[in-house]
């Protein structure tokens, strides 16, 4: 099992490289970090947006872009969707979100042409590795699903095993966060959390152990877990924490990148293949870990 971010660059280059099509390539961070995913060895990239743009900025920062292709496409939409279609016809294996909205590259990525979906719900994923702990922490969902229901909350999970899996965490621990460890027919978060966990006793979720709610102390710390008189497989040893709603999962992402020591990266998941999707407040370590990421989810089967 993979339990840390210099184990995922390793890995990554033992399974890279892999083709990665930018979205308006025409962004200083996103080029420095794809330079840096080259000279690890674990892509090649395919640049997407305004040719003359691209060849300034890397010129400007040292960057060699005469070992990537370039396509000229200076409209934003054009160029995500050049982006999205490069993967969906084979010619890549991921896409990434350069100098444009995230809503242009998610409408391409949806497109009933030559977009990405699969039906499932798409999902946003942060995997943490913070000093002090034994083990890479998946954060989700941050960013995409603002309130999501029962049926939406299992498909999240379903995703976030799925990136488990991509890090060798073949059976991985499934932490329902709430803000208590017991049911209260007034906290309807608590309800799903029990129903969730019993469809992963009936079969239902699969590959993962669940076990909710727990408050977020509880799920993480076994002191804690212990104290509260929890006795669960997945007390104070989750792999993978899901959040409530966006808000509690934005607000849990933002605390720990800000007020802990830590590396991390990120993916949106859940369409046919890995889309990185970063935010320009972002560092590059950031940026070129959620790459790396991106290769191991590009590796598996199911992508």
């Amino acid at each position: 099992m993979i339990k840390n971010f210099d184990q995922i660059m390793q890995i990554a280059r033992e399974r890279g490289p892999k083709t990665v099509s930018v979205a308006c390539a025409q962004d200083v961070e996103v080029l420095l970090a794809i330079d840096a995913a080259k000279k690890e060895g674990i892509v090649d990239a395919i640049l997407v947006g305004d040719k003359e743009r691209i060849e300034t900025i890397a010129k400007d920062n040292n960057i060699d872009v005469s070992k990537f292709d370039i396509v000229d496409i200076k409209d934003m939409t054009e160029a995500s969707r050049k982006a999205v279609e490069l993967v969906s016809s084979g010619k890549a294996h991921m896409v990434m979100k350069g100098l444009v909205d995230t809503s242009i590259i998610l409408k391409a990525v949806l497109d009933n042409e030559i977009g990405l979906k699969t039906g499932k719900v798409l999902s946003h994923v942060a995997v943490f590795d913070i000093q002090g702990y034994d083990r890479l922490f998946i954060v989700s969902d941050a960013a995409m699903n603002i309130a999501p229901d029962l049926d939406t909350k299992k498909q999240i999970i379903d995703n976030a095993v799925g990136v488990a899996q991509a890090l060798d965490n073949k059976v991985p621990k499934v932490a329902v966060i709430c803000a208590k460890e017991k049911v209260n027919p007034k906290m309807p978060d608590t309800i799903d959390a029990r129903e969730l966990q019993r469809m992963n006793e009936e079969g239902i979720i699969k590959n993962c152990i669940v076990a909710g709610p727990f408050a977020l102390d509880n799920a993480v710390s076994v002191e804690a877990a212990k104290l509260k008189g929890i006795n669960h497989p997945v007390a104070g040893k989750a792999d993978i924490l899901l959040l409530p709603d966006i808000e509690a999962g934005n607000v849990l992402y933002k605390s720990i990148v800000y007020f802990a020591p830590s590396k991390n990266a990120g993916l949106i998941v859940g369409a046919k293949a890995p889309i990185v999707l970063t935010s320009r407040a972002d560092t590059e370590e950031t940026k070129l870990y959620s790459i790396a990421l991106g290769v191991l989810c590009a590796s598996v089967s199911k992508y």
